[in-house]
């Protein structure tokens, strides 16, 4: 084997530029870079509504009723179950879909019915919808029903909101405020 001279070694290595040249061309990539994420943080300019809409949010999550009524077990019905599975009662799983009206001014804008999620709909029924209103003084009627047996209440609520150009009213459901709120 031939030991390898210097000029063979300095011929494989990897041309660098010169310290400066490193230094001025990181600056102007960083530079544009910079200036590339300032341009589009400024332009094209955003505006989620109108000068003179406002915005109504219906953000509601609620586990219905049960679908049907809890019964008693005979004697006969829990002699023929395990000894852990002998519950006295037998209550449905599945919970009701979540109904929902919104009006404004006297004309729907908002009529849906959510399902129950989970295998064996038994979870909670979950709505999120945005609706871009005109700005002023509204006549709000909101019917929330999340039960589906006979003679169930449904809950509502009637209410002149005055919304402001941009502002924001959240329609939500809370059992411990009295049920349907706005905020």
């Amino acid at each position: 084997m031939k030991p390898a001279n210097e000029s063979t070694v300095s011929k494989n290595r990897p041309v660098t530029p010169a310290g400066a040249g490193r230094w001025i061309g990181q600056f102007a990539l960083y530079g544009a870079f910079a200036l590339t994420v300032g341009v589009f943080s400024q332009w094209p300019l955003y505006h989620p509504m109108g000068a003179d809409q406002a915005q109504i949010k219906v953000s509601i999550s609620r586990v219905g009723k049960p679908v049907g009524e809890c019964r008693q077990r005979t004697a006969e019905e829990l002699a023929k179950m395990p000894p852990n599975m002998r519950a006295p009662m037998d209550c449905p799983r599945e919970r009701s879909p979540l109904s929902i009206d919104v009006e404004l001014d006297g004309s729907s804008v908002l009529s849906r019915v959510v399902p129950p999620t989970g295998l064996s709909k038994d979870g909670a029924s979950s709505i999120y919808e945005r609706l871009i209103v005109p700005a002023g003084e509204h006549r709000l009627r909101v019917r929330l029903n999340d039960d589906v047996r006979p003679g169930a209440e449904t809950h509502e609520r009637e209410a002149t909101v005055k919304l402001a150009a941009g502002q924001v009213l959240v329609i939500d459901f809370d059992a411990e405020k009295g049920g349907i709120t706005l905020q």
